[in-house]
Parts: C-alpha cells; structure tokens; sequence
C-alpha cells in the first residue's frame, strides 16, 4: 500500500520496514551492536550527567536499573521526568534511550530518570509495569538525593514505554501512589484489542505494523494471538479503562500512517470527556518511531513541541494541587 509519506522521510521508510519480533533474540542483538557503535555516545548531550542506579523492585523481584540523566549546575530542586523506553515491551533498554533522556534533560532541565523494566516474554505482564512503579517509588523518596521536586515528577515514553506509561498513571492513581504532574504519551501502544480501522488498515507501515502488534500483545500478555482476550486488565491495556477522571495532565500524540493511531485518538478524547486537561497532536505524513531519524524538518517539530509541552507542564501554576 502507498502512503502519502512526508518527502524527508521516504529515504528512511525501507530501512525502519525490516524489524520483526518473530525472532526476538536476533532483534534484540541488532539493538545491542547499535549501541555498541558509539553512535548514542556521540549524539548524546556531553553536558548532562548519566550514573546508573539500582533501586529496589517489586516484592520478590531483583533491583530495578535506573539511568538518571541530571542536567549540569545545581540551583532549586529540579522537575523529574521519568522514562520509560519503547520497544514492543520486548526489547529496548534505557541506555538505549540515552539520547532523548539527555536531550530532555538539557532543554527542559529536568532530571530524567529511565527505567531498565523486565521485558516479555520471558517477564510477562505485569512485571515491567511493576518495576516501573518501583522506580517511581523510589524516586519520590529519595528527591532530596537525585535533586527533585517532589511536586514535578512526571512519566512518559513513547510505543510501549508510553503504554507502561499510561499504565503507571493509572496504577498510582488506584494505589494512591505518588501525584504524578504529567503523563506524555508519545503514539502509545494501550490497546490489545486491535480492532481499530489504523489497526486493521496499516499491516505494511515502517515502524510499527499490525503484524508485529499481535506479537507484541501475544508476548506481554503471555497468552495465544487467538485467544480469549476479554479479560484483559486495564493495567496491562489502558484503553481498556473504563474511569480516566483523577489521572495527571496529559501530553500526547499521534500519527497518521500508524496503526496505533486510531487508539490513541480515542484515549485523547476519552480523557478529555473525563476532565483531564489533555494536549493532543495528529502529525500528518508521519510514521511510528520517525522521530528515531534525527535532523529533519518533521522530527525536529514532533520533538520541539514535545520539549514545548513538558516545559509548561512544569510550571507551578500548571500543576495539580499536592495531597497530604
């Protein structure tokens, strides 16, 4: 199928056309020797400080790895971002999120926390999830070490990472967890059903397409592609959802040729139905994880506009009034 793609990606749409999570280790090693080239050391902001964590995890669980990602000079107690990487919720790392991590950190100047979650399928649902706010735990206790305001902390990621993401903000709202400030939801990845016209449409797309997706869910939810779905948690799918009131001002996006684009529209308007102050972008011409090419007129927006969003998000005027 031919799409109408923005004319600075059309070099790139082969090359982001090729991943398949039938095999799962052979992704995960060309990750692996990605990261090893050098290539995210070199793009990576040399002025932020990274230092790898290991914080406590869930009961009976190892150490979740964290990356903080701290911007230079030290004043007031800094905003927090905590990140959580994409990848199917099956490959991916935090230092593979290196780049971003300290792009934020720098611009926004945040301290940014990325969260090295166990993966599926060899760590179902809902183990990364758990991790995650494990992470999140620890950071609102230990503000004063890492140099956070206990009343900026906010979750985001992109694909999956913002799934968890959305996940997370649903989990600490029900648990009475930490106030989060902000969820930034970069294309999430919330809905197993797969059952939208972008879903069912889009099976050919670079970056992301229908038949990876049912791999993805196959994998986290650590059940068949064709089985019974119906019980689904909506801690493991949040479009499932059926109360978004009280979740923390929402930034999120979504793009035209992505088959999870359609989910994320309806999630977008859902949480505005519920009263939640809700940003939300459509990007034509674009596909899932073009933000990954670097240097283009598109990419640099989708990225600006984000960097735009967390930065009001962080203002105190903006913020969500404190719980004692």
């Amino acid at each position: 199928m031919t799409h109408a793609y923005d004319p600075d990606l059309l070099p790139y749409v082969e090359l982001m056309s090729g991943g398949d999570l039938n095999d799962v280790a052979a992704t995960r090693k060309w990750l692996d020797d990605m990261a090893a080239s050098g290539s995210g050391s070199v793009l990576r902001d040399p002025s932020v400080e990274v230092r790898s964590i290991g914080v406590p995890g869930p009961a009976q669980a190892v150490d979740v790895l964290v990356r903080v990602h701290t911007p230079p000079g030290r004043q007031r107690a800094r905003p927090a971002l905590l990140y959580i990487h994409g990848g199917a919720f099956v490959v991916g790392s935090a230092a593979g999120s290196d780049i971003i991590c300290s792009q934020i950190a720098a611009q926004v100047d945040a301290v940014v926390i990325a969260v090295d979650y166990r993966l599926a399928p060899e760590d179902p649902f809902p183990a990364g999830l758990e991790d995650c706010y494990a992470a999140l735990i620890w950071v609102h206790q230990h503000c004063d070490t890492i140099g956070v305001d206990p009343h900026r902390i906010a979750v985001g990621g992109e694909s999956a990472g913002a799934g968890l993401a959305a996940a997370l903000a649903l989990l600490a709202r029900d648990r009475g967890g930490p106030v989060i400030a902000m969820q930034m939801l970069i294309t999430p990845e919330i809905d197993d059903r797969l059952e939208t016209l972008s879903m069912r449409t889009f099976t050919d797309t670079p970056g992301w397409a229908r038949p990876n997706a049912i791999l993805s869910w196959s994998y986290y939810l650590n059940r068949d592609p064709d089985a019974d779905n119906s019980g689904t948690s909506p801690y493991a799918a949040p479009a499932r959802a059926q109360d978004l009131g009280g979740l923390p001002p929402t930034y999120l996006t979504a793009y035209e040729f992505d088959p999870l684009r359609d989910e994320d529209l309806e999630y977008g308007n859902r949480l505005i139905q519920a009263g939640v102050p809700t940003e939300m972008h459509l990007y034509p011409s674009v596909f899932h994880g073009c933000t990954n090419v670097l240097g283009l007129a598109i990419t640099e927006r989708i990225v600006d506009d984000m960097m735009g969003a967390l930065i009001r998000a962080f203002r105190p005027s903006r913020l969500p009034a404190a719980v004692d």
